[in-house]
């Protein structure tokens, strides 16, 4: 019985790794399918739709890349934070500016996917944005934890561009986190 017991227990931990390990590989082909897409999008010379400054974008839309080279991170992003966005990669969040608006741009990742080693960055590094209108560089000024319904780090900045990256914390967390770690950079001119 005892025998049956552990073979039964191994072989329910087996399927859960599968499991696991399926779903990484396939968020992982996901984020590098759309890191592609979004690299040509990109050099495109065809900008999104610009109207008096304003970028007119839908939800879904592939919008850029985002570059960590501190911790060597090249990610796609798109427009939206649903489960669908964030499975391809680093959500714009609607609502919020994009770069070239100087106001509050706020961007959105799993911390065990795009974001895993966020925390490695620190005060003083620097963060490129490349739209297919411009690159824009910003300076990491601060990073901060806040309870996961804290919606206060979502706000204008106008006049001044801020990039507000976002992601569960904490990173090792099993589970929804109970926080969001926060990081906030200013734009370089």
């Amino acid at each position: 019985m005892k025998t049956k017991l552990s073979l039964l227990f191994m072989a329910g931990g087996l399927f859960f790794i599968t499991l696991a390990a399926s779903k990484l590989y396939t968020t992982s082909k996901v984020q590098t399918d759309t890191l592609l897409k979004a690299t040509e999008h990109v050099a495109s010379t065809q900008p999104l739709h610009k109207v008096d400054r304003t970028v007119i974008v839908e939800n879904h839309d592939i919008l850029g890349v985002l570059n960590l080279p501190s911790i060597g991170s090249t990610l796609p992003i798109v427009a939206g934070v649903s489960d669908d966005d964030l499975e391809k990669g680093v959500g714009h969040y609607t609502g919020t500016a994009l770069p070239d608006q100087n106001d509050q741009v706020v961007l959105s990742g799993h911390r065990d996917t795009v974001f895993k080693r966020l925390g490695e960055l620190k005060i003083g590094d620097e963060i490129t944005v490349q739209m297919n209108y411009g690159t824009f560089t910003y300076v990491i000024e601060e990073t901060f934890i806040v309870e996961a319904d804290d919606r206060t780090v979502i706000k204008s900045t106008a006049p001044n561009e801020v990039l507000t990256i976002t992601t569960c914390y904490p990173f090792n967390f099993v589970g929804n986190a109970p926080q969001r770690y926060i990081v906030n950079a200013k734009r370089k001119e």
